[in-house]
């Protein structure tokens, strides 16, 4: 899965340098011997193809990966695509697909995707607030090997707030709510701050909270990660 995943991410690049499209890669890595020995990496890639001034195609990804002692600790991925298309200046449509694995909370994958409506609340040079939401359906699998499959709504804000031309504050908030469920509810939000050190390349720093209020059998209901790393923008 690691293969493929950097393999996609080499080719976007390719395409996006061809294209001059947007196009934004964040690494970080940590390696430590001694009386610890631990090795992690993140990847976070991001590409924006835009079509005309109304449509636009978008394809993100995100991975986690560590290991302690030899022993694989940390595993996850978040893989999306995402056409956008706006009615208006403040109004758009879009349609996503998203697929998921987090073996350490319980998740062996997890494939969403639909349809949904983006409304842009604030837009001045410094500040943007947008808010979205639509109907996914839903397919999990568990590392315990149980599928289920349902409808959930999906709403999510966006913020980002310009410092300077390349040093900025984000914020992303998205809340998932089981149709079939009621207590099966997820929140993900992710804060982050970017400074840069160059006209392409810059240090970012993320949190990131994952909150499952109905999780897999033994595992915990959040997740809390932490990660510095370089952005470049291509």
């Amino acid at each position: 899965m690691r293969s493929v995943l950097l393999a996609a991410l080499l080719s976007v690049i390719g395409c996006a340098a061809a294209a001059a499209q947007a196009l934004t890669v964040d690494l970080g890595f940590v390696n430590a011997s001694g009386n610890a020995n631990f090795l992690s990496f993140n990847v976070g890639e991001k590409y924006t193809h835009k079509f005309g001034p109304r449509f636009a195609l978008g394809e993100n990804l995100k991975a986690l990966y560590g290991k302690t002692e030899g022993k694989t600790t940390t595993e996850s991925y978040d893989v999306g695509v995402r056409g956008d298309y706006s009615l208006t200046k403040r109004v758009g449509l879009f349609a996503l697909m998203r697929y998921q694995r987090d073996p350490f909370a319980g998740l062996a994958e997890r494939w969403f995707g639909g349809p949904g409506a983006s409304f842009g609340l604030v837009q001045t040079p410094r500040d943007t607030f947008s808010v979205e939401s639509g109907l996914t359906s839903q397919s999990e699998r568990s590392t315990a090997g149980v599928t289920q499959t349902f409808g959930a709504v999906r709403t999510a804000a966006n913020y980002k707030h310009l410092f300077a031309a390349k040093s900025y504050f984000t914020e992303v908030f998205e809340w998932v709510a089981n149709l079939k469920t009621s207590e099966d509810q997820r929140i993900n939000s992710e804060t982050a701050l970017t400074a840069p050190l160059s006209t392409q390349i810059g240090l970012r720093l993320s949190y990131l909270v994952r909150f499952d209020n109905q999780p897999e059998p033994g595992f915990k209901k959040t997740d809390r990660i932490l990660t510095t790393g370089v952005q470049i923008a291509f």
